[in-house]
C-alpha cells in the first residue's frame, strides 16, 4: 500500500462495522498491515493457502 491514504481508505470501510464476522484486506503487498481485527493478507498467499 503506498501510503497513509490508501490504508485509511482500504481498512477504514470495516471500521465502522460491529460484528464478529472476520474483516479481510486482500493485496499483492507483503507486509502485514493487519489492525484492529481487520487481516491483511497476500492475494497470492491467500490464493495458495500459505
Amino acid at each position: 500500500m503506498a501510503d497513509e491514504l490508501v490504508i485509511e481508505r482500504e481498512f477504514g470501510a470495516y471500521k465502522g462495522i460491529d460484528d464478529n464476522y472476520p474483516k479481510y484486506v486482500i493485496t499483492l503487498d507483503k507486509y502485514d498491515f493487519s489492525e484492529n481485527g481487520i487481516i491483511y493478507r497476500n492475494i497470492i498467499d491467500w490464493l495458495l493457502e500459505k
